[in-house]
């Protein structure tokens, strides 16, 4: 009937179960291979005491629990930070490629016994170990150590920037809010990336890197829109808010954190995205982002916000349905 929502938060609920979030028991097995990998680090370094590869932390999607289904010649199942010490491979400043083939001559030595030599390929800015026990692929990124607490070490960005961040207090940041907001603010963030997943193979130009979708759910989780909350326990409205923040604000207004440091340490910026590291003052995550980038990125949001419009108040089921296909894909098999 005329007016019935048809698309209601368990309807998303269920598409987020069986078509967007990594199954549990795959989960498991992707944090168990990262901590075999630590493993053996571990007991290499126990040998060698003074090996420069210093230690693993495992980092990004899986070890955060914000982790969706890959597709076909998507990524990695896994990523791993390891900790290079600067002073051993030329400093901080060290050339990324020399960086990447000194850390997959150290994953040979502490891994290659069991493995084959193909088992190890330098991809963008990481060192990738294909397990062929269970065909996973680990990514290992290099961080640039210099006995900085709490994890802290230099990453090296796509635009060839050093900046200082820490995987540990990342993980920390969104366990603290996922404590707070309970298991549906980690989906929330899953059904988003499914979303910017779908969005790109529409516009391949489209630029929303999935850590900025973090942030911004942060950010809403923090100052709510419109003087709301942002609804983690309704997905097609908490959708429709952080959708509706991205149109509106064209991502104009600085989004910070004070987490760990104060919000006078900021870094000056005038770049037409500022979201800034949790962890790092001096790393706004979305520096390389032109006004077109963000222009775009805002376009695709309203455009969204409009199909999540349309759903709400779809005469039929099927008009519905196809509403959030165009959003989520064709896997969207609906109420």
């Amino acid at each position: 009937m005329a007016g019935e929502t048809y698309v209601d938060h368990e309807v998303l609920a269920r598409h987020a179960a069986d078509k967007v979030n990594v199954p549990s028991a795959e989960a498991q097995k992707r944090r168990a291979q990262v901590n075999h990998l630590r493993q053996r680090l571990e007991a290499h370094i126990d040998v060698h005491p003074d090996y420069d590869l210093v230690k693993l932390r495992a980092a990004g999607s899986t070890a955060k629990h914000t982790a969706i289904k890959r597709r076909a010649g998507e990524g990695s199942d896994a990523d791993v930070a390891a900790y290079v010490r600067a002073s051993s491979v030329g400093g901080v400043d060290v050339p990324e490629s020399g960086l990447l083939e000194w850390v997959k001559d150290r994953c040979v030595e502490v891994y290659g016994k069991t493995k084959v030599a193909d088992d190890f390929v330098i991809s963008d800015h990481a060192v990738g170990i294909t397990l062929r026990g269970t065909g996973l692929k680990i990514d290992v990124v290099p961080v640039l150590y210099e006995d900085e607490p709490e994890d802290k070490g230099f990453l090296v960005t796509r635009q060839g920037d050093r900046v200082l961040t820490s995987v540990t207090l990342h993980l920390q940041f969104i366990q603290t809010r996922k404590r707070e907001a309970g298991r549906g603010y980690a989906e929330l963030i899953r059904l988003l990336k499914a979303w910017i997943r779908q969005a790109k193979r529409t516009d391949p130009d489209l630029r929303c890197k999935s850590f900025l979708l973090e942030l911004l759910v942060a950010h809403l989780w923090a100052a709510g829109w419109h003087g709301e909350t942002l609804v983690v326990d309704d997905y097609p409205r908490a959708l429709e808010q952080v959708l509706s923040y991205i149109a509106n604000t064209g991502l104009q207004t600085p989004v910070f954190f004070t987490d760990f440091y104060g919000a006078g340490e900021l870094t000056t910026s005038y770049d037409p995205i500022q979201i800034w590291d949790p962890v790092s003052p001096g790393n706004n995550v979305a520096r390389s982002y032109t006004d077109a980038d963000r222009k775009r990125l805002g376009d695709c949001a309203a455009e969204a916000l409009e199909d999540v419009s349309w759903a709400a108040l779809a005469p039929t089921k099927g008009a519905a349905n196809d509403a959030w296909r165009k959003l989520l894909g064709p896997s969207f098999e609906g109420a």
